[in-house]
Order: C-alpha cells, then sequence, then structure tokens
C-alpha cells in the first residue's frame, strides 16, 4: 500500500505549524513570562528555542522522513531504521504513540468547551454575567462540577464533546492531503486574521478613569525585565519547558507528519519556517492580547493576581469578561473562543496521526479500519477527563503524556541520531534536498549540547520531584483512587502499544530486522 504524501511545501509547513500553535501560544506563554522575570524570560526563552527547540525540530523532521522512506511513520518503525542492530530500541519509539494518544484523551475535551464558547455569548444569561464568581460558577457548571442556574447536567458539555471529537476523526479520515492539510490551509491563516483583529483591538483599549492603565504600559509590564530573575534555575526550567509546549517536539507527531515527505524535500528550510510562524503566533500576538487587555482592566496589581490564577482562568474567565464589556462585545468573544479552537483543532488532529499512521504502516490496515479502531479506543478513554475533572485526572494525563513522556522521548531521540545514527549521517540527511546550509557549530550543538540540556532537566525532575509524584505525596486524599485508576490505565495502553509493536514486526520476520 501506498504512503500518502503531502499536496505543496506550504501544506506540511502549515500542518506541523498548527500542531504546534495551540492554546500554549496565546495562554500560557504571557502567563510564565509574567511569572518568570518579564522581559528577562525572554533570554532563556531564546537560549532554549536556539539550543533545544529548533534542533530538536530539525532533528524530528529529519529522522520522520528518513524512516518514511522505509514505509515507517511513527517512532517505533523509525527509531528501528536508525539502529537496526539494537532489537530494543522500537519498544522505546513506543512513547511517541503514547504520549499523543495521553494527550488527546484530554485535549479533545478542553478543545470541545472552546467550541461551545464560541456560541455562549449568543445566550442571554452568559452575556448578563458581569463578575468574576459568576463566569467561574458558568464554568463549573458547563463542566458538570456543580449544578447551578446556568447547567443542570454535564448534557451540554457532552454533546459538544462528542460534536468535536467526530470533527477530528472526520478530518484524519479524509487523510493527509485532502483533510489534514486542507484543514491547516484554511484554518492557520483564519486563526492569523482574528489574532491581528483582536491585538489591534486591544492596542486601542483606553481606562478613563487611570491613563497610566495604557495597553502600551501593559506592554511595558510584560516585557520589562528583571534580570535578578535569571539566577532562579525555575526560570531556566520554565522556559525550557515552555519551548517544548510550544513547539510540539518531543511529542512524536512532527516524527509522523515528516514521514509524508520524500527524499528531495527540505526539511531545514521547512522546519525552521514552520518554527518561525509559530514564534510569531506565540511572542508577537499571544504576547500582545491577554497581558495589555488585563492590564488596562486591573492595572499593575491586578495584573499580577490575574496572571497568578493560571492561563486557564485567564482563557474562561478574565477574557470574556473584558471583551464582554467592549462595545461591540460579543463578536470579539466570539472571535477569541473560535480562534482557540482553530489552534486546538489543528492540535489535536496531528495527535491523531501517529496512532493512525502506526496501524496504516505496521499493520497494513485501512484508513477507514486504522480511524474506527482508534476512535473507539480514545473515545472510551477520553471518559476519564468528561467524568474525573474534578478528580484530578486530566492533570495526571497532562503529566505522563504531555510532560514526562516527552521530556524522555526527546532525550531518547537525540542521542539515537547523534550519537547512535552518527552526527556525520546525521548531518548529511539533514542537509538532503535542503535549500540551505546550516552553521557548522550546529554539529556541536546537536551532538553536545542539546542532549546535555535534555538530561540536565530529566536529572533535575528525578532529584526534586519523582519521589514525591511516584509516592503521590501532597494529592488530595479523596483523589488517590482516581489517581490511581489512570495511572493503571496508562500503563496498560503502554504495555499494550509494546505488545502492538512485538506482534507486528514478529509477523514481518526475521528479514524485517535485518
Amino acid at each position: 500500500m501506498e504512503r500518502e504524501r503531502w499536496g505543496s511545501r506550504l501544506g506540511v509547513i502549515l500542518a506541523v505549524a498548527g500542531s504546534a500553535v495551540g492554546l500554549g501560544n496565546f495562554l500560557r506563554f504571557p502567563v510564565q513570562a509574567v511569572k518568570n522575570g518579564g522581559g528577562a524570560f525572554i533570554i532563556p526563552y531564546f537560549i532554549s528555542l536556539f539550543l533545544l527547540g529548533i534542533p530538536l525540530m530539525w532533528i524530528e523532521w529529519t529522522i520522520g522522513r528518513f524512516g518514511g522512506g522505509f514505509g515507517h511513520g511513527t517512532a517505533p518503525g523509525i527509531f528501528h531504521t536508525l539502529w537496526r542492530k539494537n532489537r530494543f530500541i522500537k519498544y522505546f519509539g513506543v512513547i511517541g504513540i503514547f504520549g499523543p494518544i495521553a494527550i488527546f484523551i484530554y485535549y479533545t475535551y478542553i478543545e470541545s468547551w472552546l467550541l461551545a464558547y464560541t456560541f455562549f455569548p449568543l445566550r442571554d444569561d452568559f452575556s448578563l454575567i458581569s463578575k468574576k464568581d459568576e463566569m467561574v460558577a458558568f464554568l463549573q457548571g458547563y463542566q458538570g462540577v456543580v449544578k447551578n442556574q446556568y447547567f443542570s447536567s454535564i448534557l451540554p458539555a457532552y454533546l459538544f464533546f462528542v460534536i468535536t471529537f467526530v470533527l477530528n476523526l472526520l478530518i484524519i479520515y479524509f487523510g493527509i492531503k485532502r483533510g489534514i492539510e486542507r484543514v491547516c490551509k484554511i484554518a492557520m491563516p483564519t486563526l492569523f486574521l482574528f489574532a491581528l483583529i483582536l491585538v489591534i483591538r486591544v492596542l486601542t483599549l483606553k481606562n478613563q478613569i487611570n491613563p497610566f492603565w495604557s495597553p502600551l504600559n501593559g506592554l511595558g509590564f510584560l516585557w520589562n525585565p528583571d534580570f535578578s530573575s535569571l539566577k532562579d534555575a525555575k526560570v531556566w526550567l520554565s522556559a525550557a519547558g515552555q519551548i517544548f509546549f510550544t513547539l510540539s517536539v518531543g511529542i512524536g507527531v512532527i516524527l509522523t507528519y515528516a514521514s509524508y515527505l520524500t527524499k528531495k524535500d527540505d526539511v531545514l528550510l521547512s522546519g525552521l519556517t514552520s518554527a518561525s510562524t509559530n514564534e510569531f503566533a506565540e511572542v508577537i500576538l499571544g504576547g500582545s492580547i491577554v497581558i495589555p487587555a488585563a492590564f488596562v482592566f486591573f492595572g499593575p496589581v491586578g495584573i499580577r493576581e490575574v496572571a497568578n490564577q493560571g492561563s486557564f482562568n485567564l482563557g474562561f474567565v478574565t477574557m470574556p469578561l473584558i471583551l464582554k464589556s467592549l462595545p461591540f462585545g460579543k463578536i470579539f468573544e466570539i472571535l477569541w473562543f473560535f480562534l482557540l479552537f482553530l489552534a486546538g483543532l489543528t492540535s489535536s488532529i496531528s495527535l491523531c496521526q501517529p496512532a493512525i499512521a502506526f496501524l496504516e504502516d505496521e499493520f497494513n490496515l485501512s484508513k477507514k479500519k486504522s480511524v474506527l479502531i482508534f476512535g473507539i479506543v480514545c473515545f472510551l478513554l477520553s471518559h476519564l477527563s468528561v467524568l474525573f475533572l474534578s478528580k484530578g485526572v486530566v492533570d495526571e494525563l497532562d503529566f505522563w503524556g504531555g510532560t514526562f513522556a516527552l521530556v524522555v522521548f526527546a532525550t531518547v531521540e537525540t542521542i539515537l541520531f547523534a550519537w547512535v545514527f552518527g552526527m556525520e549521517n546525521a548531518w548529511e540527511e539533514m542537509h538532503s534536498g535542503s535549500d540551505i546550509t546550516l552553521p557548522k557549530f550546529y554539529k556541536f550543538i546537536i551532538k553536545y549540547i542539546t542532549p546535555l540540556f535534555l538530561l540536565s532537566i530529566l536529572f533535575s525532575w528525578i532529584v526534586q520531584y519523582a519521589i514525591p509524584t511516584f509516592l503521590m505525596k501532597n494529592y488530595p486524599r479523596e483523589n488517590l483512587p482516581y489517581i490511581i485508576m489512570t495511572r493503571i490505565i496508562l500503563v496498560l495502553l503502554f504495555l499494550t502499544l509494546c505488545i502492538l509493536v512485538k506482534i507486528s514486526w514478529s509477523k514481518k520476520g526475521e528479514k524485517f530486522e535485518t
């Protein structure tokens, strides 16, 4: 069965950028910047980008295209092509399928809230909300955490979840070119247009009572540097974590997307372009909406409280309250939530593809059967998030799928690429079909700096947090049964994927191993 191909270079760039551009660009980034030294945060942020993010982006584009040439679109097969003499390396690649599934089964539910909130400004009771506690009550009622005057059951949330879930599967069903590429070519320009409209509106806001509370001073609050913060190791770890989060590296998605390229396709310039697109969305657009708008309404003291409440409250509580107070506020609310929904959608469809590609490539299943199997399994698993949201399940899924697995996977693939496959082979493969030539110092960075950076992050986590996390210290006692249940399910998921890898390799015989 012939593997799919992208229709154009623009298509794959927008698809990879779409995978990276998500809620973190518009919500998580400005909060992290405010909490970690303002403008000083950008120093470790860009150092992490050049030493960690961009090298990992190039590594994943390169080995994805390389593995795709051997008919593999996921990490188990790709890792095997890089180190054929090792029979166990393919099982490390399972992380590249496990992580996206673990993220997808909660991310889609949150994404469905954004779709629902796109319509809520048209509701009379939502339009009348003017206080923070009322907006929080509305959100909790929608989530089914409480029953109140806004919602008597979780049924509306469940309905929007099903619609969002089916939409994701429908896009994936149409494939790489007719599904993912087509959607990203429409969604990404639309997303940027809506974001630019909101930036312009925010930068023209005025506070009639206190002129000092202006958007420009809000930008100053965000970007004025506190250089003393650079002495804090947590700031550097936060910056590295944000780069991981924003570029979608270490998840396994870019590997799969790149596997549909041909040997003649440029991976260096395309990877750099997709990363630059994401950084524009994050630093320029994401940094110019939420914090400046909140500064105009809450001032320099209140804005710190807003930032400390986290990105989640910022998106679903603070921003709606700000936007609804403006002339034509309903329109801006709809633009805000729909641009976040589009950002979520382009990310979530990318999370589907590794598992779909694994079933297609390693078991020769049709697209229809692959999507059906994936859909049934993930729909059932998603009920962990839907039913037990208030029990800490989403945080647990996010940690193991979107944090721990991500760092481990990135560390393995970097060492495999630079040390096992070999830096000379890697350098040649990276430049095959390329329109640009990298400075040679990137050889040193990819071989030494990037893996050391990753190992230091992993080691720091093990020293500081491993024992409390594994022993579930500081977890609310009432949540422990749900946390244990979630961990058991994740372990079973990982073991099942390992068994499927074993079955696939066994069926293909020894010639596959050589």
